[in-house]
């Protein structure tokens, strides 16, 4: 198989992207795509392109994916999604730019989750699945495909029976909290959440609830979405997984008692978030959520 090659126009006419034909059986089959589960970028990829360094090559091919989403056909990589917390310290960021030159270069669209408490082990495989909906359903949403609304936005019976958006990936958490208010282990019932999208940047998810009064868990979470789409607002994305994020941390009430953030304190952060408002992408639409 050759490697990439370039038309008259210089358009590329082939991949660097290497199928996936050996190994473990995949752990999903959806849509028309297979899922596998932790493989290295080394293991996609064929030859080193044009502009990529030897160091920046090496670097990267040693990082790995939580899931690899191929065409079933074929085998060859669609996307890849990487669920971690945020990069430690300035080596570990530079490192990860390394790997988003090189994914960019071979031409494979990844999807990274930054959380300090959703993993990659536990919640790779519902966001790939949740992703390989979304986009088959944007790709039918055309004036051809005769949809009305979007992905996230259809509206259906939630789990704890009300009627809501049945394609919220909060959804499961939303309605544990309200279980828990209904019980009397939370103060309020709400999840509430915000989202940006800094500009040449990630998405920016915030969602938090109200456990004690005046005494919030919050959650906030990190989307990069690299060359990829998939019909739903990155940001609204985003702000859905800090939701699943808070559904986590609830499982464990008294383990989240010393992390809670005062009301006034998440107020405040928030302003000094809307201060920043120059720099997303689309502004900054949550400013009744920092009046007192």
């Amino acid at each position: 198989m050759g490697l990439t090659k370039m038309t008259s126009s210089g358009s590329v006419a082939a991949s660097w992207l290497r199928p996936i034909t050996a190994g473990p059986a995949p752990l999903l089959t959806r849509a028309g795509h297979v899922g596998y589960a932790a493989r290295r970028l080394g293991e996609l990829v064929q030859g080193r392109p044009p502009g990529i360094t030897g160091h920046q090559w090496s670097s990267a091919l040693r990082d790995s994916f939580d899931q690899v989403v191929c065409a079933a056909d074929s085998g060859r990589p669609v996307f890849a999604v990487q669920v971690a917390p945020p990069p430690a310290g300035t080596a570990a960021r530079r490192a990860e730019r390394m790997t988003s030159v090189v994914c960019a270069a071979v031409g494979l669209p990844v999807l990274r989750v930054e959380s300090t408490t959703l993993r990659g082990a536990d919640h790779a495989r519902r966001f790939v699945e949740y992703v390989i909906d979304a986009r088959s359903y944007a790709a039918g949403s055309g004036a051809e495909g005769g949809y009305a609304i979007e992905f996230r936005e259809i509206v259906g019976r939630l789990p704890d029976g009300r009627s809501g958006p049945v394609n919220d990936l909060g959804a499961l958490a939303r309605a544990a909290v309200v279980e828990a208010y209904v019980e009397r282990r939370l103060a309020d019932p709400i999840v509430r959440g915000m989202h940006v999208r800094w500009t040449g940047g990630p998405a920016e998810g915030w969602s938090w609830v109200e456990v004690r009064p005046g005494r919030c868990l919050v959650e906030r979470v990190g989307l990069f979405a690299q060359r990829f789409s998939c019909g739903v607002d990155p940001g609204q994305l985003a702000e859905d997984l800090a939701a699943v994020a808070v559904g986590e941390r609830l499982r464990d009430l008294d383990a989240v008692e010393p992390s809670l953030v005062d009301r006034d304190e998440l107020r405040g952060r928030l302003r000094r978030l809307a201060a920043r408002r120059d720099e997303f992408d689309g502004g900054f639409a949550f400013d009744h959520l920092c009046a007192d």
